[in-house]
């Protein structure tokens, strides 16, 4: 802080308090003239209503008395006087990395307990648990929602359910979080508006929702090029991220326009690394919480 500023904040701190302790002082003693009723001769009305005078409550003069006291016990030991530190040395800056430290400290001493255990046992860890779900929420919320449900606008999947593009095991939703994924579902639309048609009906057979068999048994052949991500069968690939059709799950959503539109236009999904922002204990934390949402027949805590 400059002299000027300080000198400035100086003098607002001595005028404002210098006044007010003036008056305090002043109030008690100060004669004011009254009628003989102790009126000051006010009235509202028609007279119905007159001012009285009376002292200051006994209350009021001490709590007064009390907060000027406290006022200077603080401009004493805090800083708030100009440039004047405080007899107690006290900044803020100093507060929050004392509390950084506590917190540091606390926090090594519980990752060096959870790097005993797998991120599946980890799971069931209710501590873990508690500081996986602030990190999800601090981090991974914005996409996947704060309960983990997913957005198909955003194409960020739910991670409540069992279907997993990557792997649902540990060290695999741990390579995600920590490399990031990036998924491409090129366009096929140079097969034909027809065609595309008839792949979209061939993919709900897949998946056992009614369909159009001509239409479906005409795109059969068709699919072969999409087997080679997809599987003979459309059970997918986790190792190309290459979504399982047989099932109900969508990520961009399950309605015969949002397939056909997958096909004919393709689809792009990336997720980010988070490495570069959090530690490989957080992410193997993170991890553990996002494998428990997944999963309801739990294990005993470790």
């Amino acid at each position: 802080m400059s002299l000027f500023w300080s000198l400035w904040i100086m003098l607002l701190v001595v005028l404002n308090l210098g006044i007010t302790f003036f008056l305090y002082l002043w109030a008690p003693r100060a004669k004011i003239p009254v009628r003989e009723d102790g009126t000051s001769g006010h009235v509202w009305a028609h007279g119905v209503l007159r001012e009285g005078v009376h002292r200051l409550p006994t209350w009021w003069v001490v709590m007064s008395g009390a907060m000027f006291v406290s006022g200077f016990i603080y401009l004493a030991l805090f800083p708030g006087f100009g440039a004047f530190k405080g007899l107690l040395h006290w900044t803020s800056h100093g507060e929050l990395a004392e509390n950084a430290a506590a917190n540091n400290a606390r926090l090594d001493e519980l990752m060096k307990r959870f790097s005993l255990y797998p991120i599946e046992q980890l799971s069931n860890d209710a501590e873990a648990q508690q500081l996986g779900k602030r990190l999800f929420q601090d981090n991974c919320a914005a996409c996947h929602g704060r309960a983990g449900k997913g957005n198909q606008l955003l194409g960020a999947p739910d991670l409540t359910d069992s279907d997993w593009l990557y792997g649902g095991e540990g060290k695999d939703i741990y390579t995600s979080i920590h490399d990031g994924r990036s998924g491409v579902m090129p366009p096929w639309a140079s097969l034909g508006e027809d065609n595309v048609k008839n792949l979209a009906q061939y993919v709900l057979s897949l998946s056992g929702r009614p369909h159009d068999e001509k239409a479906a048994e005409a795109a059969k052949p068709l699919f072969a090029t999409c087997a080679a991500c997809h599987g003979p069968d459309g059970k997918g690939n986790t190792a190309l991220g290459a979504p399982n059709l047989t099932d109900q799950i969508w990520l961009h959503g399950g309605s015969l326009n949002d397939i056909e539109t997958s096909i004919r236009d393709g689809r792009t999904g990336h997720m980010p690394a988070w490495s570069p922002r959090l530690t490989d204990d957080q992410i193997r934390v993170l991890a553990a919480y996002v494998y428990h949402l997944s999963r309801t027949d739990h294990e005993p805590s470790p």
